[in-house]
């Protein structure tokens, strides 16, 4: 039995978001040697992955997968760690004040 880790990434069609999961794929044989692939998350038993997947921003059960491989060659995608912070740029009307 061969363990193989996976990282899973999903785009949300409703809000966009990006996000990654884990997974561990064990690959078996069964005794009349048909193949069969066990999918695990956090140690429990789990359908694979697909599109159809709940997007943990919004809720929304239209996600879809990237091929392997898709984050690593597209960086620009993974959403940084922490929230960005505020725009310290004020923010000016283009509406003139009245002048009364």
């Amino acid at each position: 039995m061969e363990e193989e880790l996976r990282n899973v990434p999903f785009e949300c069609r409703g809000c966009w978001h990006v996000w990654q999961e884990d997974y561990v794929v064990r690959h078996t044989e069964d005794d009349h040697g048909n193949e069969a692939d066990v999918w695990l998350r956090a140690g429990l038993r789990v359908p694979p992955p697909s599109s159809g997947a709940i997007c943990p921003q919004c809720g929304c059960q239209q996600a879809t997968t990237f091929p392997d491989g898709y984050l690593r060659r597209h960086p620009e995608l993974i959403p940084p760690a922490e929230p960005r912070g505020p725009d310290a740029t004020p923010l000016l009307s283009p509406v003139p004040r009245p002048l009364y």
